[in-house]
């Protein structure tokens, strides 16, 4: 009987447990683009797709996508964020100025942007550490190249996660997003 109570009682706290541990996802504070704290939490109760961009990388053109994706969904409780990092190539611009210019004049990007971080390495951004070591039923693991996507509901925790090569626009993608919409 014992044994039976033992296993219910961490069965039943599982969930408890991993909601809390993915709630931390909303809990970081993140310096915008064009400056000033913006606190996570601002964005629970949404679903977001957190994404790690470059300026100069062959898979740029993705921004086009990222904010077509972004007109579609955002009046439907989802919001994309994105974070510069030079990790890859070193395929970002220095200055925040520079980068907000780029977004905004190329690719019209209205999501938010935020300050360049470092996503993989001994200098990886705490919020980045918990995205690539949550469970989720694609992959954990060191971001292999800019425009990786890392999908989460509106209880933060990591539903999904695609690699550069997914476009933003791609069945896979809208269909997981649909689904964690409906979902509310």
């Amino acid at each position: 009987m014992f044994h039976l109570l033992l296993i219910f009682t961490l069965f039943m706290s599982a969930p408890t447990e991993r909601m809390n541990e993915s709630d931390q996802i909303f809990n970081f504070t993140m310096t915008a683009l064009e400056g000033g704290d913006v606190d996570l939490s601002s964005f629970q109760d949404k679903v977001v797709l957190f994404v790690n961009t470059a300026s100069k990388c062959g898979f740029t053109g993705q921004y086009s996508e990222l904010q077509e994706l972004y007109e579609t969904y955002s009046d439907k409780g989802f919001v994309i964020l994105g974070f510069p990092s030079a990790d890859f190539g070193g395929q970002e611009f220095d200055a925040d100025e520079d980068i907000a210019e780029f977004c905004e004049r190329n690719y019209g990007v209205s999501f938010p942007m935020f300050s360049r971080i470092s996503v993989k390495g001994s200098d990886q951004h705490p919020l980045f550490e918990k995205l690539t070591t949550a469970e989720n039923p694609d992959f954990t693991g060191d971001i292999n190249w800019n425009f990786e996507k890392f999908l989460v509901d509106q209880n933060g925790n990591l539903i999904r996660r695609f690699r550069s090569r997914t476009t933003p626009m791609s069945t896979e993608m809208t269909s997981s997003i649909e689904a964690l919409l409906s979902n509310e």
